[in-house]
């Protein structure tokens, strides 16, 4: 979408996320007095130096200075770009970011969107009214699919023929751009046809609920003519890479999952489409599943956004074990404390759905709770490859797992790893890791960063950092005296706007007061005088603003007294030699 995100969405945006609910979902919190506190996710630490306030919707570590607003959260631990973080909070909120004029973000995909929540309505149209429909109907009925899930999941049905979809959106040159576009139609000879034909349609949606693709399971015992020709290729086909479906970001059923479970705990990552519609007719609404694709590290960083446990689902065959390795080394760069892996591998000759019916949700749930944490299973697939009665298979363990544990974090569960590995080899601990405190990021990609210091403020920035902290100390400005403000000295611009925002939309709090700024020139020096703490014992904040407001005023008087001797008095204006006179009464 083109166009800047408005401020009051922003601020609407800030106003409806807790900072603490958001940053527990990655780092466990534990309350300490009226703030919460944890190992800092940003360095490595053993003592709790990362703080989250609920009253400021503010974070900050005193031990390596990482700090920001929600937005500034989901940027830096999730990696995510500014436009993507605010897309992330909307979604969890349910709210659609608007657009504003201004410089582009982004092309606009507004039109594509619409035109796909149209096909999905088409497509479930035909499930119904479309002859052939009751072919689609009967098998969803002999997987023990209801009309209520079907509904749910918004299943259709693409009708055999070359060109339903296009008949029935029109074929105007724009229309034909947009389909092409999605992925909805393909060429040949010259000529457009549907790509899905005569298949079972599952709706791929974002976590917002829009449509971005199509799965279509073909349906095979359909006559072929001319005119209705025979689905042909693959049983499963999934909607190409466009500018709305990336299938190694996306994962089916998320959306639905989301809409069913106030909170998600877990979340099973199975094979297919129906897996996870049969999975949710028995009531198991925990279940997503990949898009013809294997798990991939974003897959894993959107689960660990939502909770903090992933289980893999696979069946318990050779194919089935080497899918689950892939998804093991996958998963070893995001494994951070708080973040677990299991693999639940079924009976041979069982999917999902057909081990559910035969055992019964409990017992499949039973079977879920105990599936094999990563840890057992990367150390039990590597022992069974060699001989751990000898002293030479236990170093060629210590030589296969080693490269493998350091792509994890630096973190306690980098390090019991570590052990983990030194205790099945028979050495002294430390041995094998060669990482060390000094080395650390806590975080792949993340800077290392500098040992927090607090400096004594000048008059002006300690006033801008006591507005940041503590908007309402905006109310003593009005009992104090305002010279200042005729200083157009570097700073007192940007106290003035603080004052006037602040007295303009009181309820504004320190988060979304630094986030007005991100796009203008005085985002860091706000960033950085963010970081400064007026809670320590004996500090009394409102006689810390009113010294550093009077601090300033004795500033500007100071720095006036030359002022006179040096202007041309010819070029004041009436109301500049009055106020002067007023001022400083032996000058003419």
């Amino acid at each position: 979408m083109a166009g800047r995100i408005p401020h009051h969405f922003i601020d609407e945006l800030l106003s409806r996320v807790d900072i603490v609910d958001l940053v527990n979902q990655r780092v466990p919190l534990k309350r300490a007095g009226k703030e919460y506190q944890a190992c800092c996710p940003f360095h490595d630490e053993k003592t709790p130096s990362f703080t989250v306030s609920p009253e400021k919707q503010f974070y900050h570590c005193f031990g390596c200075g990482a700090h920001g607003s929600a937005i500034s959260f989901l940027m830096d631990y999730d990696n995510l770009g500014f436009i993507e973080a605010i897309e992330e909070l909307a979604t969890s909120t349910g709210l659609e970011v608007p657009r504003e004029g201004g410089l582009p973000q982004g092309p606009d995909l507004r039109p594509l969107f619409q035109l796909m929540e149209r096909t999905a309505s088409y497509y479930r149209h035909q499930l119904r009214d479309h002859p052939q429909g009751q072919t689609a109907i009967d098998y969803l009925k002999q997987r023990g699919l209801t009309g209520e899930i079907a509904a749910t999941f918004g299943i259709g049905f693409a009708p055999p023929g070359w060109d339903n979809l296009l008949q029935h959106t029109g074929q105007q040159s724009e229309t034909l751009r947009q389909l092409r576009e999605t992925g909805m139609i393909t060429e040949g000879e010259g000529k457009h046809y549907d790509r899905f034909r005569n298949r079972i349609m599952f709706p791929i949606r974002d976590r917002r609920g829009r449509t971005i693709g199509f799965g279509g399971r073909i349906l095979e015992d359909s006559a072929a003519t001319d005119k209705a020709p025979k689905a042909a290729g693959p049983k499963y086909l999934n909607s190409p890479e466009t500018p709305l479906f990336h299938k190694g970001r996306e994962l089916y059923g998320l959306f639905e999952a989301s809409q069913a479970l106030r909170k998600i705990d877990s979340l099973l990552v199975v094979e297919g489409y129906m897996d996870v519609v049969a999975l949710a007719q028995f009531g198991i609404r925990n279940v997503v599943a990949t898009l013809g694709t294997a798990t991939t590290k974003e897959h894993l960083e959107l689960i660990f956004r939502i909770c903090p446990e992933v289980i893999f689902c696979f069946d318990g065959d050779r194919a089935g074990r080497d899918a689950a390795w892939k998804a093991l080394q996958t998963s070893l760069p995001v494994m951070r404390e708080g973040r677990e892996v299991r693999f639940l591998f079924l009976p041979d000759g069982e999917d999902p759905d057909t081990l559910v019916r035969k055992e019964g949700v409990e017992q499949f749930s039973d079977r879920a709770k105990a599936a094999m944490p990563l840890s057992r299973f990367l150390f039990d697939q590597l022992s069974s490859q060699i001989d751990m009665q000898s002293i030479d298979g236990r170093a060629r363990l210590a030589q296969l797992a080693k490269p493998l544990l350091e792509q994890l974090p630096a973190g306690l569960f980098r390090q019991m790893m570590f052990q983990e590995l030194e205790g099945l080899v028979g050495i002294k601990p430390g041995q094998l890791d060669s990482s060390t405190p000094q080395n650390q990021q806590g975080k792949p990609g993340s800077t290392s960063r500098k040992k927090y210091q607090q400096q004594r403020l000048t008059p002006l920035r300690s006033a801008i950092a006591l507005l940041l902290d503590t908007p309402t100390l905006a109310q003593l400005a009005a009992d104090t005296d305002d010279d200042w403000q005729q200083w157009q000295a570097p700073g007192v611009p940007l106290l003035r706007q603080l004052l006037e925002l602040i007295r303009a939309q009181p309820t504004l709090n320190k988060a979304a007061i630094i986030e007005r700024w991100r796009d203008q020139e005085a985002f860091a020096a706000l960033d950085k005088l963010a970081t400064y703490r007026f809670d320590l014992p004996g500090m009394d904040k409102e006689a810390e603003f009113r010294d550093a407001i009077s601090r300033l005023n004795q500033q500007y008087r100071k720095q006036s007294a030359k002022t006179p001797h040096k202007l041309n008095p010819s070029e004041l204006s009436e109301e500049e030699r009055r106020a002067l006179r007023q001022r400083f009464p032996g000058q003419r």
